[in-house]
C-alpha cells in the first residue's frame, strides 16, 4: 500500500486522498440520520389531569423517558394527577425524548398566619387572599375601631402569633362595631387584677385600651389595676364631682402594679 503511494504521482495521490474524503464525509451523512432517528418523529399524548401513576405507565410503555421534574398544589385539581407536561400534548417529538411532569401534591403546604389585628376589613381580606387564603365568617363586636379587625379565628379558636395554617384555609374575624347609641357609666375596676377587669370591660362591652405597667410585672393577669383612664369621676367645680359616661366600645386605658392600690373610698361608687 506504501509503495503505491511513494511511486505514483504527488497529484494522483493528491486526487486519491479528495476523493476517499468525499465518499466518508458522503457516508458520514447517510448514516447520520439513520444513527439519530432523523426524520422519525412521535406524538406525545395529552395526560393532562390523569393520575401519575398512569400517566408514566402510558408514556414509558411508548417508548418515553418520564421525570417527574415539580410538585404544586391546587384545590381545585385531584391529588397525585398531572397538572403539566412539557412537551406539551400532541407534540411531535423523537422516539425517546424525556417528558417532564409537574404534579399535584396530596396535601396543601403551610404557611405562617401574619397578625391582622387592627387592619380594615378590606385591607385584611385582600391579604388574606394574597396568601391563598379564604374569609370565613365575619362577626362585630362593640368596638370604637369600627370595621378594623379585633380577632382572627381559626376553627373558632383565636390564632396565636405565628400560628401555621395549610394553604386553603379559611380565616374568620371579629370586627369592630363602632360606639354604642346609649351612654354607661365608666366602671370602677382599680383594685382588681388585669384579668377580672378584663373580663369586668367586656362583659359591659368595653374594651382595653393601653396597658401601662407602673414597675417591673412578670405576670400581666395577676398585676393590680391601680389608675384607669377615664376615672368614675370628674371634677366640674371645686368640691363638685360627676359621674364620668361613656358608651358601649370605647377603650379604658389601665395602669397596672405588683402592688395593689390603697382605695380611695371617696372616689368609688356607694354600694
Amino acid at each position: 500500500m506504501f509503495k503505491f503511494i511513494t511511486t505514483k504521482p504527488l497529484w494522483v495521490n493528491i486526487l486519491v486522498a479528495i476523493v476517499l474524503s468525499v465518499i466518508i464525509i458522503f457516508a458520514f451523512f447517510i448514516c447520520l440520520g439513520w444513527i439519530t432517528g432523523h426524520g422519525k418523529y412521535v406524538k406525545v399524548p395529552d395526560i393532562m389531569g390523569q393520575k401519575a401513576e398512569v400517566a408514566i405507565s402510558k408514556l414509558e410503555a411508548l417508548g418515553f423517558r418520564v421525570q417527574v421534574s415539580d410538585s404544586i398544589y391546587s384545590a381545585t385539581v385531584p391529588p397525585l394527577t398531572i397538572t403539566k407536561q412539557i412537551p406539551e400534548g400532541d407534540a411531535l417529538v423523537k422516539d425517546g425524548r424525556t417528558i417532564f411532569l409537574t404534579v399535584n401534591k396530596v396535601e396543601p403546604p403551610k404557611i405562617e398566619m401574619p397578625s391582622l389585628i387592627g387592619f380594615s376589613f378590606k385591607s385584611a381580606q385582600l391579604y388574606l387572599e394574597s396568601m391563598g387564603l379564604k374569609l370565613g365568617d365575619t362577626t362585630y363586636r362593640q368596638d370604637f375601631a369600627k370595621n378594623a379587625v379585633l380577632e382572627q379565628l381559626f376553627n373558632n379558636e383565636p390564632m396565636k402569633p405565628g400560628m401555621q395554617v395549610a394553604l386553603g384555609s379559611k380565616i374568620s374575624f371579629v370586627l369592630g362595631a363602632g360606639l354604642g347609641d346609649s351612654s354607661l357609666n365608666v366602671p370602677d375596676v382599680v383594685g382588681l387584677t388585669f384579668q377580672f377587669a378584663k373580663e369586668k370591660l367586656q362583659g359591659l362591652k368595653l374594651t382595653v385600651g393601653s396597658i401601662v405597667p407602673i414597675g417591673s410585672i412578670s405576670d400581666t393577669a395577676s398585676a393590680f389595676v391601680v389608675r384607669q383612664n377615664p376615672s368614675i369621676f370628674s371634677e366640674t367645680s371645686p368640691g363638685q364631682r360627676a359621674i364620668n359616661k361613656t358608651k358601649a366600645g370605647s377603650p379604658i386605658d389601665l395602669y397596672i402594679s405588683t402592688t395593689p392600690p390603697i382605695k380611695d373610698s371617696t372616689n368609688t361608687y356607694p354600694k
